[in-house]
């Protein structure tokens, strides 16, 4: 994010991340509330698209962390949303069977997309698993929002049971094998009990990776093995 709105409650009352709505997940909101200092496009986004993207962050209860994307990479705002102003949210699993507006099909996000949709006996097949990102935000709005240049994000539901090194490894290589082919860089991220972990990092090996929790960013070694951050990463 390259603003964040102050918290519309006390710093010390964010104790939690409502269980409804997860990392990812695109809300559609029935309003925005504003904020002191709140970037130009923010409301011209909103009125657009009205729709935001559950951020990493624990919030007050009735609150729910968000960011709203806007045109360009430069424009994305982390703010607040009250939970009751949310009419229906999106999964990126939901969403992994879509297709684009067939004026859009040719983009190389949206076509590494439908090539991992096809092959059905991939090893991508054996999780549950969506676009996030700009593909994730246009497949669920209809909005243009995918460019030539645009990445494909995805997230790989891992949560229940550890991915082994090597299992990770040979995900990690069909990815980006399919990723050379459709001209894109492709970014997985492995949703695990300790938060948002990169799968190449995983495949890596490094003794030590990123989790990404609501709480904050903390490098352990083993994402499965440690619950202290509790749930809702």
């Amino acid at each position: 994010m390259q603003a964040c709105a102050a918290p519309p409650f006390a710093i010390d009352h964010a104790l939690s991340c409502d269980a409804r709505w997860r990392p990812h997940d695109l809300l559609r909101l029935q309003r925005l509330q504003p904020f002191d200092a709140e970037p130009a496009w923010v409301r011209d986004a909103f009125g657009r698209a009205p729709y935001a993207v559950v951020r990493r962050a624990l919030a007050a209860d009735g609150f729910v962390a968000i960011g709203v994307r806007g045109a360009g990479r430069s424009q994305r705002y982390a703010t607040w949303a009250l939970s009751a102003d949310v009419v229906t949210a999106v999964s990126p699993e939901t969403l992994a069977s879509r297709a684009p507006l067939a004026a859009r099909t040719a983009l190389p996000a949206f076509a590494a997309l439908a090539a991992l949709q096809d092959d059905v006996a991939g090893p991508l097949g054996a999780f549950v698993w969506g676009p996030t990102g700009s593909a994730g935000f246009e497949l669920a709005t209809q909005t243009p929002t995918v460019t030539a240049s645009s990445d494909l994000d995805l997230l790989i539901r891992a949560y229940e049971k550890p991915l082994a090194r090597n299992l990770a490894i040979q995900l990690q290589d069909y990815l980006q094998a399919l990723a050379q082919r459709a001209g894109v860089r492709v970014d997985a991220q492995l949703d695990t009990p300790a938060g948002g972990v990169a799968l190449a990092e995983w495949a890596a090996g490094k003794p030590r990776v990123m989790a990404r929790h609501a709480s904050g960013p903390c490098l352990i070694p083993d994402p499965w093995a440690t619950a202290a951050h509790g749930d809702n990463a």
